[in-house]
């Protein structure tokens, strides 16, 4: 099963509205997101946490890793240019960092806040290779604007 993303859109606008605490959004997006496809074999946000440093947050699936620096991996990339990192082999990305063995292919997408202001990333990775498309980065972006946008 793929991700609908319009029906995804309404329910976590649904369940969200009125919060501002991020964890608590942070979860229920995680929630919504991993169990409506089956491509996501781990869904989670890494938040900052202080300057140049990602801490894990809310997420399903295995363990992650607790910190990434803004200088390492996929999570890193995203945070540090504020882009959409799509990658169909985690493999062929230069410094990697393989919190499971089983990845490979993962999607990372920077979260903003009101003002632009960067509050983490949300990372989600597949056991299948290329399983990411920009469709999926293009509703994912809409869906993070539209429950972060506002904080």
């Amino acid at each position: 099963m793929q991700a609908d993303y319009a029906t995804l859109a309404r329910t976590i606008a649904s369940l969200t509205e009125g919060e501002t605490d991020e964890v608590a959004l942070m979860a229920t997006v995680v929630c919504e997101l991993h169990h409506a496809d089956d491509r996501f074999d781990w869904t989670g946000f890494y938040r900052v946490t202080e300057p140049g440093v990602l801490k894990i947050g809310p997420y399903q699936g295995g363990h992650g890793c607790l910190a990434i620096p803004f200088g390492r991996g996929v999570c890193g990339a995203a945070a540090r240019t504020g882009q959409v990192q799509l990658v169909p082999d985690v493999e062929a990305f230069p410094g990697h960092i393989a919190c499971s063995s089983s990845t490979r292919s993962e999607i990372v997408l920077p979260v903003f806040a009101g003002g632009g202001r960067l509050i983490g990333v949300l990372d989600i990775d597949s056991d299948r290779p290329d399983a990411f498309t920009g469709t999926d980065a293009r509703e994912l972006a809409a869906i993070l604007a539209a429950t972060f946008g506002q904080l």
